[in-house]
């Protein structure tokens, strides 16, 4: 009965058309070329690196696509056992109509030749997107991006905000916001004005959130006019060597400012707290970082009480910070769960945290899962991965044990999977 009831209930959760509230898609490139760029995503180079593969070979200058293919491939052995494998193959046999359950040295090779064939075809990016039942797609949008070229419809821009907060000490940074807003940064109120010219850009091209990646030791905290001017003239004096204290206060001021425009804006605010950059230093592109158990949502808290018309969407890298996740959404009423990221991204884990979710926060406020792709393709496979725990927790835990009927459990799996990100966005 369980596995019967799980397969209904997954039938139906899967013929929903989905918004993906958090991606990495470049929309003029939005589609994989070849097997390659799928191959190309962190967690198969991290994977096969972790497995014995040298980074060189993996990150060698000037590799054509088939051979990076080829070389990846006769490494993945090893990981055969991983969820991420399974996305692979899954996404392999939906898209490329691959009909085995292995992919090696003996068979990738016509397996690339049809990802070449078929993805070069114009109606590959549209085909994917209807395959997968994705609606619309969130992008992560540099703050100076021009958000042009590009259905605003179809792929939403939403303003990353880590190099305003971070990085303003480098001159770099400051010129690019400057060439965006149209404005000289040279004091709190310039600056102020500068990042409301950001918002109101995206919210004029159909942005629905700001985000931000946070490290495990910032602690939002609202600072003085004052001090934030001091800050500012001591970095525009010195530069990245104007000073921690001084570069410190910078972000505490741009952070806040940001949660303010927010407020005006009526934008989301995605917080995606805890990665700790650089951590395994010999590792490869985007596979050095890792969660810090010693962050605490804590730390947010003067942030949730001072800005209480603001919705944030919260991630956590790691299930050892799920539980606090859904004390923080069962309290506070603009706390809500937002995904499953990276590290916490795989059924072991997706299962015991949503299960956890799905029993302690308000229904209304726990937004289901985001892909956090780089290509399309990854969308059927990873949602799909979602979408079968899901019905396993709605089977087990609230048909089988609570005794709810099918429907009324499957009304839920809907609202987490696509109402929820219908409201906290605005669709």
């Amino acid at each position: 009965m369980s596995l019967e009831l799980r397969n209904r209930i997954f039938q139906q959760l899967d013929s929903m058309w989905l918004i993906d509230p958090h991606t990495h898609i470049d929309p003029h490139r939005p589609a994989a070329e070849t097997l390659a760029d799928i191959l190309g995503y962190h967690y198969y180079t991290e994977l096969a690196h972790s497995a014995g593969m040298p980074r060189e070979e993996i990150e060698e200058p000037g590799v054509g696509p088939k051979e990076k293919t080829r070389r990846l491939i006769a490494c993945l052995g090893p990981v055969e056992n991983t969820v991420q494998y399974s996305w692979l193959v899954e996404m392999a046999q939906a898209l490329l109509g691959f009909d085995g359950d292995r992919i090696t040295p003996d068979n990738w090779e016509d397996l690339y030749d049809t990802s070449e064939r078929l993805m070069s075809s114009p109606a590959w990016e549209q085909d994917v997107l209807r395959r997968s039942r994705l609606r619309r797609v969130f992008l992560t949008s540099d703050f100076d991006d021009p958000l042009e070229g590009f259905d605003t419809e179809l792929y939403i821009p939403c303003l990353r905000t880590d190099d305003l907060v971070f990085g303003l000490a480098d001159s770099a940074v400051r010129g690019r916001l400057e060439k965006a807003a149209g404005v000289s940064v040279h004091d709190p109120a310039a600056l102020r004005s500068a990042l409301g010219s950001l918002f109101e850009h995206f919210k004029s091209r159909n942005a629905r959130a700001a985000a931000i990646s946070l490290p495990p030791d910032f602690t939002p905290t609202k600072i003085s006019e004052q001090e934030a001017a001091a800050a500012l003239d001591s970095i525009l004096l010195g530069g990245e060597g104007g000073g921690l204290r001084s570069r410190q206060s910078l972000s505490h001021f741009v952070f806040w400012t940001l949660a303010e425009f927010c407020a005006e804006f009526r934008l989301p605010f995605d917080l995606m707290i805890g990665v700790n950059r650089g951590v395994y230093e010999a590792g490869v592109f985007q596979g050095q970082d890792l969660y810090d158990s010693r962050v605490s949502l804590i730390q947010y808290r003067e942030l949730f009480n001072a800005f209480p018309q603001v919705t944030f969407p919260i991630s956590v890298l790691a299930s050892v910070t799920n539980q606090e996740l859904t004390s923080y959404a069962w309290i506070f009423p603009n706390v809500v769960t937002h995904g499953h990221w990276w590290y916490s991204n795989a059924p072991a884990f997706l299962e015991g945290d949503l299960a956890a979710r799905l029993e302690t926060v308000p229904a209304t406020k726990q937004i289901g899962y985001y892909s956090d792709m780089y290509k399309l393709e990854f969308a059927l496979p990873k949602f799909a991965m979602y979408k079968r725990t899901l019905a396993k927790v709605l089977a087990e835990r609230f048909v089988i044990d609570r005794g709810w009927p099918e429907l009324r459990a499957l009304e839920l799996g809907r609202q987490v999977l696509r109402g929820n990100v219908d409201a906290t966005f605005g669709f």
